[in-house]
């Protein structure tokens, strides 16, 4: 029996409150029946599960619904090949069937949700081994397959492989590769990848941490086996003069466009905290790159390669996933801070926005991009057509930010609690038998757990304790 889950959030800022409750309603239209099983789907169109979000948006709907969570996980899990490669999307063909489809990699955000997942379930030693097993094969098919040169860096094959539609970087690329080998056709790929080789930091990070629990005896090694790889990021893809990170293509070319991807690099936990550090302060708070008035384009507003397309287009403009995935590479890295400056952004820009969750946001006016929900181009002015919605990695962005900001949150069994001021309200988390709770008037909040007074705390600090309410330590987020 999985762990009962439940939010409630009240505030008196009636516009706050309304996005919420339009954010938990519209979430409820991504639940999907997968062969008699629930999972929450990508939404705004997209109707599949891919490992580049679902994952991920999984997780963070463990808050509200454990069921979905869970499969999200699991769904990629029992469907890896036998050479450990993972499904990049799984698609519900009705009548009880699914398929999981090989022909990209289409992201990572998997091993930290899917980890965090097993302090939610309540510690199940079997679906921890599950994970082990599967993110070693996965690593292990990574270094047998996607180092063509046997250079040491891994490669992204196709467009796909990395979530960037249409990205100007990628050239000639095809979008698809259903092989375990490079097309001859391009110029660009294989593209040596600061994605790919964090794809198996990540894998062994966390694979260091799962062998922590379970006193294995291979956590120093895979923390020396993480440790290798991003060394070699560090070596062969960061730039020291600039610093920032750079892919390569199959020349051995610095593909010189400064992406968001260090952000990237960031959620998987593959940079040093100098390097964190370089790339926040010269270039992710730099409004002519990107700290625009709606922050964190995928290129740099000030590069010759940004495009700022409204369809669905990873060389320009404000991408919801982007938003979704900062939260973590931010917070690993200290930045709690902007994790709180971004999060109010993205929220009076989707309120601007009248309430709609939309794929991208035009970086220099915060204006929704009014596209097809079905073909993901852009709809003509003073067309009747609706336009996208739903869109899964903004809606959940909208409320994770507010359990980050104002609320609860659960991470590897510690509870957040997070007090910024600029509100007045109470929220909730029922977790299981307990509930862990605040109240605020905006200046000073008290933390309740299973309705008994644990805390009192100015607010500007996020206090984090243990499941019985016991201070473990104290963060500033704003």
């Amino acid at each position: 029996m999985l762990p009962r889950t439940r939010v409630i959030f009240k505030t008196d800022n009636e516009a706050v409150k309304r996005l919420y409750d339009e954010a938990e309603a519209k979430c409820l239209k991504n639940l999907n029946d997968f062969a008699g099983r629930t999972v929450l789907v990508e939404g705004g169109g997209y109707v599949k599960i891919w490992l580049e979000t679902q994952p991920m948006g999984g997780e963070m709907y463990a808050k509200r619904n454990m069921e979905a969570a869970l499969n999200n996980q699991l769904f990629f899990m029992e469907t890896q090949r036998g050479d450990g490669r993972l499904a990049g999307s799984i698609e519900n063909k009705g009548n009880g069937q699914i398929e999981a489809q090989f022909n990209k990699f289409q992201g990572f955000c998997f091993p930290f949700p899917a980890l965090n997942m097993y302090y939610w379930i309540g510690k199940d030693e079997r679906y921890l081994r599950m994970l082990l097993r599967t993110l070693q094969k996965f690593d292990e098919y990574l270094w047998k397959t996607r180092d063509s040169n046997g250079d040491g860096i891994l490669e992204s094959f196709c467009v796909y492989d990395t979530g960037e539609d249409n990205a100007v970087r990628y050239g000639d690329a095809p979008n698809y590769c259903t092989e375990d080998f490079p097309t001859e056709n391009s110029r660009i790929v294989p593209m040596a990848s600061m994605d790919i080789m964090s794809f198996s930091y990540a894998a062994r990070d966390t694979l260091s941490e799962i062998s922590r629990i379970l006193k294995d005896g291979r956590e120093e090694y895979w923390k020396n086996e993480a440790r290798k790889v991003a060394d070699k990021i560090r070596s062969e893809l960061w730039n020291e003069e600039i610093g920032a990170c750079f892919d390569k293509d199959k020349f051995g070319n610095v593909i010189p466009v400064l992406t968001h991807n260090s952000l990237r690099c960031m959620y998987w936990g593959s940079f040093s905290q100098e390097m964190a550090d370089r790339f926040v302060n010269e270039h992710l708070l730099n409004a002519n790159e990107f700290w625009t008035y709606f922050p964190l384009p995928s290129v740099a507003a000030n590069d010759p390669a940004f495009k700022n397309a409204p369809e669905n287009n990873w060389s320009g403009q404000s991408e919801g996933l982007t938003y979704q995935r900062a939260i973590m590479a931010l917070e690993r890295y200290g930045y709690e801070s902007i994790v709180t400056k971004l999060g109010k952004k993205l929220i009076e820009n989707v309120i601007k926005n009248h309430y709609v969750f939309t794929q991208q946001y035009d970086p220099f006016t915060g204006k929704a991009s009014r596209v097809s929900p079905v073909t993901k181009e852009p709809i003509p002015e003073g067309s009747d057509e609706e336009g996208q919605d739903a869109y899964g990695p903004t809606l959940l962005s909208v409320l994770e930010y507010i359990a980050h900001i104002w609320g609860v949150h659960m991470h590897k069994g510690e509870i957040w609690f997070s007090l910024a001021g600029g509100l007045s309200y109470s929220y909730s988390q029922t977790w299981g038998e307990n509930e862990y709770a605040i109240e605020s008037d905006g200046k000073r909040a008290r933390i309740f757990i299973n309705g008994v007074l644990h805390h009192t705390s100015p607010v500007g600090v996020r206090l984090i304790t243990d499941e019985n309410g016991n201070l473990l330590r104290t963060r500033a987020i704003e």
